[in-house]
Parts: structure tokens; C-alpha cells; sequence
């Protein structure tokens, strides 16, 4: 059956990093959804790993426990943050990473009015889209800039063939969404 993985991380400021996989079927019909408990870094981690932290945790603790708990293999794996292509040298499958689609970097960051307990009121802006930088391992794949790890060229064109399967009813971006809001609930299940 054929079968794309969708991969996040999602960071929470008071317990860390969650992980969330969801695999669909080429009528986007989820197959399993797993995510992980929170995931944070102790001091020695943060010393020690420097400025591959990030990737370590979200692509080779998150996303590699994450694939390994499947029961299901994708044809591909897609995921919305670049630190989790570090994956790729623990699966045998294409993983691109997919940056904004061009119709969602010209469009203006939202805005909305947030009031302090004081009741001051200030304004809160969205985040900014940044746009991909131009380098070999990017490309474009149904309307999005997508990058692939740099160690594994071919991925490109595989990428290409597999995407064929599932691009008449999947949108590229789409299921993060549903995972945001898979752990989100997970998430408040947990609080209440």
C-alpha cells in the first residue's frame, strides 16, 4: 500500500520538544499517528553538542524513535523542520524538507492584540516566512520549496517519482496542521 510519512517537532517553552508521525495512505487517510513524550536537553547535551544540538534531538532522537515505532513503511518521509532530515541516515527512504509555498510567503504575517494582567494592550505579529536559500539540495516539488539532505542526492529524483503517487489528493503542507493538532490535544488530555 502506498504510504507517506509526515514528520514534525513542535517545541513547548515549559517541557520541551514533541515529536509527532503521522503516516497517510495516497487518499490521505491517516494509517498511524505516534508522538513522543517531551524531549529536553540537560546542560552537559547543551555544552557538548553546540550548535548541532537541534538537529541531534529532533532528527536523530525524535524523528529516528519515532520511525522505529511503525508499523508501516513509507514511500517517503516529509516533515516542515529542517533539523529532522538528519533522520535520513536512519531510513532507507527519501525525506525532503518542505519550506513555505510561495502562497504562503507573500502573504502578510498575521497580527493580533494581546492584553497583559495589567490590561495593557500591544500588538503580536505572526511569524515571518523566510524564503529557501538557493542551493543544490533545494528544489521545487507541487508549488513548495522542498530540500533534501545534502549526503543523499538522489532523493531529488526519487522524491519526484514517489510524490506521483499521492499528488492528485494530498497538499504537500497540509497534514503538519493535523499533527500540530494531534499534540496539541494530546497535550491538554494530559494537563486535565
Amino acid at each position: 500500500m502506498p504510504t507517506v510519512g509526515y514528520l514534525t517537532v513542535v517545541e513547548d517553552e515549559q517541557h520541551g520538544l514533541f515529536g509527532g508521525y503521522l503516516l497517510l495512505n495516497s487518499n490521505g487517510r491517516p494509517l498511524e499517528f505516534h508522538c513522543t513524550t517531551p524531549v529536553r536537553a540537560n546542560r552537559a547535551q547543551e555544552i557538548l553538542y553546540g550548535p548541532t544540538l537541534r538537529e541531534y534531538l529532533c532528527g536523530e532522537q525524535i524523528a529516528a524513535a519515532l520511525v522505529r515505532k511503525t508499523n508501516l513503511a513509507p514511500q517517503m518521509i516529509c516533515t516542515d523542520i529542517v533539523e529532522v532530515l538528519a533522520v535520513r541516515q536512519h531510513v532507507e527512504v527519501p525525506v525532503i524538507a518542505v519550506a513555505a509555498t510561495a502562497a504562503e510567503r507573500t502573504t502578510a504575517p498575521e497580527t493580533e492584540p494581546a492584553e497583559n494582567a495589567a490590561g495593557q494592550t500591544w500588538r503580536v505579529d505572526g511569524a515571518h516566512q523566510v524564503a529557501a536559500p538557493q542551493s543544490p539540495a533545494w528544489f521545487a516539488l507541487a508549488g513548495a520549496d522542498v530540500m533534501i539532505a545534502d549526503a543523499f542526492p538522489q532523493d531529488q529524483v526519487d522524491v519526484a517519482g514517489v510524490w506521483e503517487t499521492f499528488a492528485a489528493r494530498i497538499d504537500l503542507t497540509e497534514p503538519f496542521g493535523r499533527i500540530h493538532e494531534a499534540i496539541s490535544e494530546a497535550q491538554q488530555a494530559q494537563r486535565g
